[in-house]
Formats: structure tokens, C-alpha cells, sequence
């Protein structure tokens, strides 16, 4: 019931109605060289973007990492890009996903254990296996004013998105059930 209530404030004041933001996939090898280009291409196959490699923080000698060595890629998917990249990827965990998965501002976050369960990608043993993490940025229209620049301003209450908000809107646009 609630949810109707929802959407039907979202039609008639579609600056509450929620948006995705951002998606941040993040593919994370702990080593450099070709394992780590092996996730590259994977990650550049998989979102048709290319990635960007973070470097270690801190020097970790019992995993042989060394700090200001690339070990992850990172793409960000934003708008259509993001949408599409979400409806490959959540059959892969059933289209289900858990209220813990959600924080307070309304964004989640979830994890696959192997790229080769996506539909369409194939096993390759010269490639191998990676997991990556998937967080998901949702918002409101006219969050910007708060996080720009100049001329920061307050967002109301009533604006901020809850994380209730942001499970309807992910159920009706991805038809996904929340456990």
C-alpha cells in the first residue's frame, strides 16, 4: 500500500521521484601485472567503459603488496549505461537483494563470487575467475545543490531520500525483491 502512495507522489511531484545516480563496480586482483590486466579487459568487456586501476595505500608484505601498486579497476556507470549494466547483473543473485544491503541515504551495495555467472559471459581459463563488488548510488533531482561548489546550500527533510523511498523505486524500476 505504501509503495502505491509512493509512486503516485512521484507523478505528481517528480522532483521527489528517486534516480540511480551512479554505479561504481569495483573488480579487486591484489596483484599487478597480468592478472590484473586480465580483470581489465573483463571489466572493459563486461561495461563496454574503460577502467580506471587504484593503487595500494599501504604496504601489506604477508599478501606481497606494495604500497602505490595497481591492484583493482574501477568503472563508474552513470544514466542509461548504469540501468542496462543492473538488469545484466541482478539475475545473477536472483533479483534479490537484503534490507542490510541498504544504508541510510538509501543506496546498497552487493557483491557477485564470479563474473561467469552474468549471462552471455563464457569461461575463459587463460582469463580466470573475479568477483566485484556493485554500489549503487540513488538520489533525488536537485541533490546537487549541496554537494557543488559554490554556493552550497541545505536540502530540506522532506527531501532526503530514505531508504524506504529508495527500496520502492528499486522494485519498480527492477521489478527486484527486497528480502
Amino acid at each position: 500500500m505504501p509503495e502505491e502512495q509512493t509512486a503516485k507522489t512521484w507523478e505528481t511531484q517528480p522532483m521527489l521521484k528517486p534516480r540511480i545516480e551512479k554505479i561504481v563496480v569495483n573488480l579487486n586482483v591484489g596483484k599487478s601485472g597480468s592478472p590484473l590486466e586480465n580483470a581489465f579487459n573483463v571489466l572493459l568487456d563486461l561495461t563496454g567503459q574503460k577502467p580506471a586501476k587504484r593503487k595500494a595505500k599501504k604496504t601489506i608484505r604477508d599478501f606481497g603488496i606494495r604500497q602505490g601498486e595497481p591492484i583493482s579497476c574501477v568503472v563508474t556507470l552513470r544514466k542509461q549505461a548504469a540501468i542496462d549494466f543492473l538488469k545484466k547483473v541482478l539475475p545473477v543473485v536472483d533479483n534479490k537483494l537484503s534490507q542490510s544491503s541498504f544504508d541510510k541515504q538509501g543506496n546498497f551495495s552487493f557483491g557477485l563470487k564470479e563474473h561467469i555467472e552474468i549471462v552471455g559471459v563464457k569461461y575463459d581459463p587463460t582469463v580466470g575467475i573475479f568477483g566485484m563488488d556493485i554500489c549503487v548510488s540513488i538520489n533525488r533531482p536537485g541533490n546537487r545543490v549541496k554537494t557543488r561548489r559554490k554556493h552550497k546550500t541545505h536540502i530540506g527533510n522532506k527531501h532526503l531520500l530514505s531508504p524506504d523511498d529508495s527500496i520502492a523505486f528499486i522494485k519498480q524500476i527492477l521489478e527486484v525483491e527486497i528480502v
